[in-house]
């Protein structure tokens, strides 16, 4: 892949973030497979995309979302996705706040170590620039998460980004890894797991759903392991842009949540670590 030039903006931009931002550490390093691989973590709002861009440890680039990268499409974006819960007196201020942001998310997005991701048929490009970044030896970090809730800890997987496995075994003839990543917030760590490799000779949608649960299984596992995570499901979760759902009138999170008061997953205290417990 050609190296693009680094705006001076953006390097004071970034200085600033790392300045204020929490410093993370890694563990697990070993876990990382010699050749380039996918990356897959928990979100973790903003401070998973910060720590992959200042703390990989790796060579790597980061799946962000398209929109965010062109100020013509940031407005409508960012409100959408960040914004359009609140109140709704409170939306002309956010709005204003989406078209004034914009130039500086095209600015952060079109230097950071970043490939653009989109709904549409542009998706063939993504596909095709994360296959050059991993013959180029670059890692790529991906933030598959949706705004329905997987369990306490993550948030359900979009499942479509195992479909660069076969894309890159088309064109290399190598089998891809997926290693999964858990970003702990408190502990200012990332944690790398053992990877899993993609099986070119499966059926893909066998693939999507045999590589994401085990993804969220590790991811969940490691997650519950540590010191400090909540362990018990709470009243409410929160979504991707922040919004908070309570578990009382969203019958998705209530559905979820009383399948694991029976779950059978080994996990204490009922933590699910599976989409639908036995």
């Amino acid at each position: 892949m050609q190296q693009k030039q680094i705006s001076a903006k953006y390097k004071i931009i970034r200085s600033l973030v790392k300045l204020f931002s929490p410093k993370f550490r890694v563990e697990g390093y070993e876990n990382l497979p010699k050749e380039a691989a996918i990356i897959v973590g928990n979100h973790s709002q903003m401070l998973g995309p910060i720590a992959s861009e200042l703390y990989y440890p790796r060579k790597g680039v980061t799946w962000c979302a398209g929109e965010m990268m062109d100020k013509k499409t940031v407005p409508a974006y960012a409100f959408q996705d960040f914004w359009s819960h609140k109140p709704k007196y409170t939306h002309p201020f956010y709005r204003l706040l989406s078209r004034i942001i914009a130039p500086v998310s095209q600015l952060i997005f079109t230097n950071a170590r970043c490939i653009g991701v989109y709904h549409d048929t542009r998706i063939l490009s993504t596909f095709k620039e994360t296959v050059s970044a991993l013959q180029d030896g670059q890692d790529v970090v991906i933030f598959p998460e949706h705004n329905l809730p997987q369990n306490n800890i993550l948030y359900e997987f979009q499942d479509k980004f195992i479909d660069v496995a076969k894309l890159f075994y088309r064109r290399t003839g190598k089998r891809l890894s997926f290693v999964p990543l858990y970003i702990a917030p408190r502990l200012k760590t990332m944690y790398f797991c053992p990877p899993i490799e993609f099986d070119p000779e499966a059926p893909i949608e066998e693939e999507r759903l045999r590589i994401c649960r085990y993804l969220c299984d590790t991811i969940t596992k490691k997650a519950v392991s540590l010191p400090g995570t909540p362990l018990c499901p709470t009243a409410t979760s929160a979504d991707v842009t922040g919004r908070r759902i309570n578990d009382k009138t969203h019958p998705r999170v209530r559905l979820l949540y009383s399948r694991c008061l029976n779950c059978t997953c080994g996990i204490r205290n009922h933590v699910c670590i599976r989409r639908h417990c036995p």
